[in-house]
C-alpha cells in the first residue's frame, strides 16, 4: 500500500470464522456469539481520493462467475456509510471518493462489505488527518455492522456480543515448510442473505464449552490436526438445509483430505484446512473437478499478525 499527498491506496481483506457459536437472542433480534475471526490474504483493493462530497465507485469487479454480481450503489453500500459516519461524528469538513477493486465474493461469509468499511474507517483517519480514539472507532463500526471491529481492531481474535467486543489471542505457527496456515477458500456461486439465515436458525444447535476452549487452544498452540477437528460453525446446518450444495462442498473438501472443513460465517463460502501449500493447491483442483469446474475456488493464507490494510497505510 502506499500513501501520497493525493491519495490512499489499501487492500481490505476477507476473514474466515474459524468457529462460530450463535449463544442466544437478544430483545432487540440481534444474536450473540462467540467466534474465531482471523483475516485471510484474499482482498479488495480500495484507492481513497479527497474530494468535497462522499461516494463510492466500483473500478474493477472479479467475482466468481455465475456468483453474486449485484454490487449495491453508492448511498446504499457500507463504505459510504462507514466514511459519512466518521465525518458526522468527528466533523470533518471534506469528503472522500471511494475506488473499490471487488474480489471477495458478495453474501459468501467472508466479510467482504465488512472489511472493506473497516479499511476506510482506519484509512480515514490518516487522509483525513482526524484524531478519534480507539474505543470510539470500534463502537462506531460496531454500529455499522458486527463484523467490523473484529476487522478493525486486525489479526487473530475472539468476538463475542453482538461483535462489540473483540479480544486478540496468539495464532501459533503450524509444522509447515513456512510456518503458515494454508486454506481453499470454495464459493459455489450464489449469495446466501444472512438476515435470513439468523431467522431460521435453531438456537438448540450450540456446542458445549470445552469444544471452544479447545478449539482455541488448538489454534494458539500452532497444531493443524486439532485444529481442524475443532472447526465449529452453529449455522451451517440451517445453512445446509436450504442450500444443499454448500454440504456438497464441505463434503467434497473433506474427501479431498482437507484436516476440517467449514462454512464461514452465515455462507455460503466454505473453507478446507490443508497441511500445507502443495496440499491446498491439491484440494482446490479436485473439489473444482468432483464438482464440475461449477465452484470457485482460492488457495490462501490466514494472516495472524493483523498484517491488514485496516490498521492505516505504511509510507514507503
Amino acid at each position: 500500500m502506499f500513501m501520497d499527498k493525493e491519495s490512499l491506496e489499501l487492500a481490505a481483506h476477507a476473514k474466515i470464522n474459524l468457529y462460530l457459536e450463535v449463544l442466544g437472542k437478544r430483545e432487540n433480534g440481534y444474536h450473540d456469539l462467540r467466534s474465531v475471526v482471523v483475516p485471510v490474504s484474499l482482498h479488495d483493493t480500495i484507492i481513497l481520493e479527497p474530494a468535497d462530497t462522499i461516494e463510492t465507485v466500483f473500478d474493477e469487479v472479479d467475482l466468481p462467475p455465475g456468483g453474486c454480481t449485484c454490487l449495491p450503489d453508492s448511498d446504499s453500500n457500507l463504505t459510504t456509510r462507514a466514511a459519512r459516519a466518521l465525518k458526522e461524528a468527528t466533523g470533518y469538513p471534506g469528503g472522500v471518493r471511494i475506488r473499490i477493486s471487488k474480489r471477495i465474493p458478495l453474501g459468501g461469509g467472508l466479510g467482504g462489505g465488512s472489511a472493506d468499511a473497516a479499511a476506510v474507517l482506519r484509512g480515514l483517519v490518516d487522509l483525513w488527518g482526524i484524531t478519534l480514539p480507539h474505543d470510539e472507532l470500534m463502537a462506531l463500526g460496531a454500529s455499522l455492522g458486527c463484523d467490523i471491529p473484529a476487522l478493525l481492531h486486525g489479526g487473530a481474535v475472539l468476538m463475542e456480543g453482538v461483535g462489540e467486543r473483540v479480544s486478540s489471542f496468539e495464532l501459533g505457527y503450524p509444522d509447515t515448510p513456512d510456518g503458515k496456515w494454508w486454506l481453499v477458500i470454495a464459493n459455489p456461486g450464489f449469495c446466501v442473505a444472512t438476515a435470513d439465515v439468523y431467522a431460521r436458525h435453531d438456537l438448540s444447535l450450540t456446542s458445549e464449552a470445552p469444544l471452544y476452549i479447545n478449539a482455541v487452544s488448538a489454534l494458539e498452540e500452532g497444531d493443524l490436526f486439532s485444529a481442524g477437528q475443532g472447526l465449529f460453525n452453529s449455522l451451517q446446518a440451517t445453512v445446509v438445509r436450504k442450500y444443499p450444495l454448500v454440504g456438497m462442498v464441505v463434503d467434497q473438501l473433506d474427501q479431498a483430505g482437507a484436516l476440517g472443513a467449514l462454512m464461514s460465517g452465515s455462507g455460503a463460502s466454505v473453507f478446507g484446512l490443508a497441511r500445507d501449500e502443495a496440499h491446498a493447491e491439491s484440494m482446490a483442483a479436485t473439489v473444482k473437478q468432483e464438482l464440475d469446474g461449477t465452484v470457485w475456488t482460492q488457495v490462501v493464507t490466514l494472516l495472524p499478525d493483523g498484517v491488514m490494510a485496516a490498521h492505516g497505510p505504511l509510507t514507503p
